[in-house]
């Protein structure tokens, strides 16, 4: 029995051996990859920055939601939240080029002298204003007139048929399904999904099977008719 117990430790020794040498191995090369990963980034003097900020109106200094930020000449970027906050990693030198949709694209050059590793800003964005010419207005002097002066209004026969066209509904459902969502739409049903989530947590969310409103809506809908075969 002491032979056996014996040989046991043994083997538990040989075990542990082994163990201390590949935690020494992975250990090892944890340091080789970090220590390249620190000379990549501080190739030609530069040096990883961490950038906060803040994206601002510069008239009224509310923040712009989802400004799109991107590192010029790079892929890398990022968005700020609803209240204009954005942060991103980035070298020292690079310029950030920041833009929005009714906003003048601005621009953000990170000095190369910095020395933190952190460091916050405020971008002001500027509305970017369209100019239409001047347009004057006159009125018809009677509702009476101005019927008149439309109907005989000259529309040529090809605008018309493009317009008929264009508000046929098969035309209408083609391109609902190509076309892009809005941004501020497809931001509003993000949110709103992810506030019935939150307000849902941790409870099973309502069935509207059991919401009378919902039986009241589909009992009108049948008697209009609207489930019929057109």
């Amino acid at each position: 029995m002491l032979i056996i117990g014996a040989n046991r430790l043994n083997a538990l020794f040989c075990f542990m051996d082994s163990i201390k040498a590949t935690f020494l191995a992975l250990l090892t090369l944890a340091c080789i990859a970090v220590a390249s990963l620190n000379a990549s980034a501080q190739n030609d003097g530069k040096t990883l920055v961490q950038l906060s900020g803040l994206v601002l109106t510069s008239d009224s200094l509310i923040g712009v939601p989802y400004t799109t930020v991107v590192v010029q000449g790079t892929g890398r970027g990022t968005i700020s939240n609803g209240q204009g906050f954005f942060s991103i990693v980035a070298e020292q030198g690079d310029v950030l080029v920041f833009s929005s949709i009714g906003f003048v694209t601005g621009t953000y050059k990170i000095s190369d002298t910095l020395d933190l590793s952190r460091y916050s800003i405020v971008q002001l964005m500027t509305p970017d204003a369209i100019y239409l010419p001047e347009t004057m207005i006159f009125p018809w002097p009677t509702p009476a007139d101005f019927r008149r002066e439309f109907l005989a209004l000259d529309v040529p026969p090809g605008d018309i048929e493009i317009a008929k066209r264009n508000l046929e509904k098969q035309r209408m459902m083609e391109l609902g399904e190509t076309l892009a969502y809005d941004p501020s739409e497809v931001a509003s049903l993000y949110l709103r999904s992810e506030a019935t989530k939150f307000y849902y947590g941790g409870q099973a969310p309502p069935m509207n099977i059991f919401n009378p409103i919902a039986w009241a809506k589909f009992v009108q809908a049948w008697r209009d008719g609207d489930f019929k075969r057109k």
